[in-house]
């Protein structure tokens, strides 16, 4: 119940934010930046705010053992700041990348213990949280609709490849907790909005992304990963483009 609550309230948050924006787009006299889509290519920067977590299976071993009476992974909130190129490939088509797009998430896992260990503080819930400083690498194709006075809106899906930096598969220290491949590959769908301004065109974009790739390592020497088999990532994004 939370959880629907707190995405009722980002999306009356988005409702807010999109709504004086249309309505300047339809009422303000004359079109601005008449030309703008008519250029080849189109450069701007993108800063956006995003909510992650790991989709996961459980390994035979959960069930096998009973030390560990569930784990769920966590959403948490995180930034992203992007160099966006945009090449135009006809009157509703463009292609679009990020060649300098760094992502900084943070997810977690929350286990359920049954038999803690006091001496270390723990406690029979436990949260276990990883970082990641990503560079990721999406390309993807946009179709946009007919411009409306000062407003357009378009639907964007593709693929991204993506390197964690903060990701730890070759590390040997036994009391790392979980072990993670820094590289990732997957698929990304989503929504904006051009809103045409005298000088600059202003772009809210909502983007999903689904990781295809198991980065788990899993390490049976490891309490906390060896109860957990394939890891893939899953990430909410929502951008403010400014070209």
């Amino acid at each position: 119940m939370q959880y629907l609550l707190c995405n009722k309230i980002k999306c009356l948050i988005v409702v807010a934010f999109l709504s004086p924006l249309i309505a300047f787009s339809q009422l303000t006299e004359g079109i601005n930046l008449p030309d703008h889509d008519e250029n080849l290519f189109h450069f701007g920067i993108s800063l956006g705010v995003n909510r992650a977590y790991y989709h996961f299976s459980n390994n035979p071993l959960f069930i096998q053992k009973d030390s560990i009476l569930s784990v769920e992974s966590l959403q948490n909130s995180g930034i992203s700041l992007a160099w966006l190129v945009n090449l135009r490939l006809g009157d509703h088509f463009d292609l679009s990348t990020y060649p300098l797009n760094l992502i900084f998430t943070e997810k977690a896992f929350q286990y359920r213990l049954k038999y803690p260990e006091p001496f270390s503080g723990e406690g029979t819930l436990v949260t276990r949280k990883i970082q990641g400083i990503t560079l990721a690498l999406p390309m993807q194709i946009k179709f946009s609709s007919d411009r409306i006075n000062n407003f357009k809106v378009y639907i964007l899906g593709g693929g991204k490849v993506e390197y964690d930096f903060a990701a730890n598969k070759g590390d040997k220290n036994a009391e790392k907790l979980m072990k993670l491949d820094k590289l990732d590959y997957g698929i990304e769908a989503g929504i904006g909005f051009h809103f045409y301004f005298p000088v600059f065109v202003l772009s809210p974009e909502l983007k999903l992304g689904w990781g295809l790739k198991n980065v788990h390592s899993r390490d049976p020497n490891l309490k906390y990963s060896n109860v957990i088999d394939e890891i893939k990532s899953r990430t909410i994004n929502l951008s403010f483009i400014i070209e």
